[in-house]
């Protein structure tokens, strides 16, 4: 089973880009669970999603605390929450950002990164700071658990027509 911690701010669509990616998991013919976890629910305020993947049943349904990939839609985050709490040797890490790799220290049990500028897309494509969907593809890109494509239906899936 692969487990993946979601990093986000209320707003930005990370409970969204949980459920998008579930859709292209089972696109793959996987199985896959997404929980969302709330604070308080105001937009700007830190959220947590946990999504699981394999090619079994899965019936575990609690919180990752140590997760194989974490995705963190707002740099900030990393000042001012534990995103890379529980990670082990291996994990990979999806970031949106429009710093290059070598501007972040990060601890070395992250061994692969993908930066993406979903902010800048975000705006460009759609006029407003929702990010979930250039996230969710940079997540196929960089972790190869889901494929693209399917990435790309999944959202469609989850998205009305006019955002696609």
């Amino acid at each position: 089973m692969r487990e993946i911690r979601l990093h986000g701010r209320g707003g930005q669509g990370m409970v969204l880009a949980a459920e998008m990616i579930i859709h292209a998991v089972m696109l793959d013919g996987l199985y896959g669970t997404a929980i969302p976890f709330f604070g308080f629910e105001r937009r700007g305020s830190p959220v947590a999603c946990f999504v699981r993947i394999d090619d079994r049943p899965i019936r575990e349904k609690t919180q990752i605390y140590t997760p194989d990939c974490i995705v963190v839609s707002d740099p900030t985050l990393l000042d001012s929450v534990n995103v890379f709490s529980g990670i082990k040797a291996g994990t990979v890490m999806v970031l949106n950002s429009p710093k290059d790799r070598e501007e972040f220290v990060l601890p070395p049990q992250v061994t692969k990164i993908g930066i993406v500028d979903a902010s800048k897309i975000a705006k460009q494509v759609l006029g407003i700071p929702v990010v979930n969907t250039a996230m969710v593809g940079a997540f196929a890109k960089t972790t190869e658990l889901i494929r693209v494509t399917s990435a790309f239906e999944g959202i469609r899936q989850i998205m009305p027509k006019k955002a696609c």
